[in-house]
């Protein structure tokens, strides 16, 4: 782990719909300092998000160069981020802007993307002597799946609905997994969002003890707190088990041990059965997900084929539409200029 220093970074992480929010608005609350401005309070997050705005563009852009997802089901996707954490331009970006948030001695940053950028975030915050802390929301990958289809796929059909609990789950297990390989050599807590929402008190309490964090109030009591007025028991919408999504039963069991696995850090955040199994899950994944790969193939190469077929049709019907719809005399000419554009658009297999 990293050495102790006067000034702290606590980088809130967790998989979307997992509690992020809740808990990053509690730190605020309790004297935590978070980089201004911040994303607005929305309807889909009346409440807040508590996200530095910097933050969430930047770290957009940074994933976007790396072609990375936030909920990324690739087991290669940590992979994939490493050359674009090593950009001087992405390091030297962060180094100026968090330069001038240090206002605190406890700075707090949430943004589900933000494990992924490890590499950028603790070499940047250690050259400005600040000590990287992880706290990582914990919520059961069913709800989270649960959730997510309620957020986002309101209106989606049967087909797009089973198409995303595979992927989301698939996501999370990824996420999880990466999320708590990364933050090893880091001073760490894991928070259930159960624990959280039925007494923050306690789950605080035994947050700011394991990061080292100091509060300006006093957890012990049962004064009110504003926090009292922020968290209700009503958050937890979405109650699901495995039994409510259509996912592979291979991926269940996956899934299902890396969430035991998680629950144990929860209580000794460096347990070394815990970690031991979340490389054996890590390997296991990454098996069914080659093994997923393989068998879609057919079907991945029929739907680029129909793709660019598509394409192909709309650029010709635009080159001619901008001809005036005759028949160009040039017709090789102009099937090379077809394909060009296809290819711009569509990319090519070979």
């Amino acid at each position: 782990m990293s050495p102790e220093s006067d000034r702290t970074l606590v980088i809130v992480t967790g998989s979307g719909r997992s509690g992020t929010s809740t808990v990053t608005g509690s730190l605020k609350m309790l004297g935590c300092y978070i980089p201004q401005p911040e994303i607005p309070a929305n309807e889909a997050n009346p409440r807040g998000y508590f996200e530095p705005k910097w933050t969430v563009e930047y770290q957009k852009r940074v994933l976007a160069d790396a072609g990375v997802r936030t909920l990324d089901a690739r087991p290669e996707a940590y992979e994939l981020m490493q050359p674009t954490c090593e950009k001087a331009s992405f390091r030297d970006e962060l180094r100026a802007w968090f330069g001038t948030q240090l206002q605190g001695s406890q700075i707090v940053v949430k943004d589900p993307r933000s494990f992924w950028l490890r590499n950028l975030w603790v070499p940047v915050a250690a050259d400005l002597g600040v000590d990287t802390r992880f706290l990582t929301m914990l919520r059961h990958p069913a709800e989270v799946v649960g959730s997510r289809d309620m957020h986002y796929l309101k209106n989606a059909d049967d087909a797009r609905r089973l198409a995303r609990e595979t992927g989301n789950l698939g996501g999370w297990v990824n996420v999880a997994l990466t999320n708590e390989y990364v933050g090893r050599e880091s001073r760490r807590v894991f928070v259930h969002y159960t624990d959280m929402i039925s007494n923050w008190r306690s789950a605080m309490l035994d947050a700011g003890e394991k990061l080292g964090l100091t509060y300006d109030a006093d957890l012990t009591s049962d004064a009110h707190h504003p926090i009292d007025d922020f968290i209700d028991s009503s958050l937890r919408r979405s109650q699901l088990s495995y039994d409510d999504l259509d996912v592979p039963k291979q991926l269940v069991e996956i899934a299902e041990t890396v969430w035991n696995n998680l629950d144990a850090l929860a209580k000794d955040p460096y347990d070394a059965a815990a970690m031991k199994s979340n490389d054996e899950m890590r390997e296991a994944y990454g098996q069914l997900h080659t093994w997923s790969v393989a068998l879609t193939q057919d079907h991945t190469n029929y739907s680029v084929d129909v793709a660019r077929a598509q394409t192909r049709r709309k650029v010709t019907r635009e080159l001619r539409e901008q001809q005036g719809g005759a028949q160009p005399a040039a017709a090789p000419s102009f099937a090379r200029r077809v394909v060009r554009k296809v290819r711009s658009l569509s990319g090519s297999r070979g």
